[in-house]
């Protein structure tokens, strides 16, 4: 981070300005605009860890910002690659998780639940309240379902699994994309 405030407070420092305004140069402003959606890229994977930002929105709509800003050929191919890769971990993301949890036999209203207190949670324990309602939620469905502590915390860990299963095919998705705009902007 420190050497990322280094190279914009050098960039800043280095910028021509004329009477009235400031202009960058190109290599510049490619590096400026190249800095920023990084950062951007960077804070929607934390989004996709910490689930409060939208985080593959935001890894794909820096990404396409840079293909705008950039205009090559090499920046289109990179946006194709990061819509597939994250279109298709967000298909995946859904089917697995839902295909272990039906073959675990934890319906869907317990996960529902779970999720609905998750989103009280978050308001009403700051930070860590998300958690705390989701498990906290599919355990007392799950318990109110089976009358059974034992099959309900059961049930609540397979759940806790298949949607860690989920972030880590949305985090895969988003850094494949990641990588390849890393590549094509480490290219040119």
């Amino acid at each position: 981070m420190a050497t990322a405030a280094i190279l914009v407070s050098g960039l800043l420092a280095s910028m021509r300005s004329t009477p009235g305004r400031a202009q960058w140069s190109v290599v510049e402003s490619e590096v400026v605009t190249e800095l920023v959606v990084g950062l951007v890229i960077a804070v929607g994977i934390v989004g996709i860890l910490v689930p409060v930002l939208p985080g593959t929105s935001l890894v794909w709509a820096a990404i396409l910002v840079w293909a705008l800003v950039t205009q090559a050929g090499a920046a289109w191919v990179v946006l194709l690659v990061a819509t597939s890769t994250i279109g298709i971990a967000a298909v995946v993301k859904y089917l697995v998780p839902h295909r272990r949890l039906r073959h675990a036999g934890v319906p869907g209203s317990s996960i529902m639940l779970g999720a609905a207190l998750g989103v009280v949670g978050f308001f009403a324990i700051p930070v860590i309240g998300l958690p705390v309602g989701f498990v906290g939620g599919i355990y007392a469905a799950e318990h109110h379902r089976q009358r059974s502590g034992r099959a309900a915390w059961t049930s609540t860990i397979t759940a806790m699994r298949a949607v860690g299963l989920a972030i880590l095919i949305e985090l895969a998705g988003a850094m494949l994309a990641a990588a390849a705009w890393l590549v094509a902007a480490v290219a040119t």
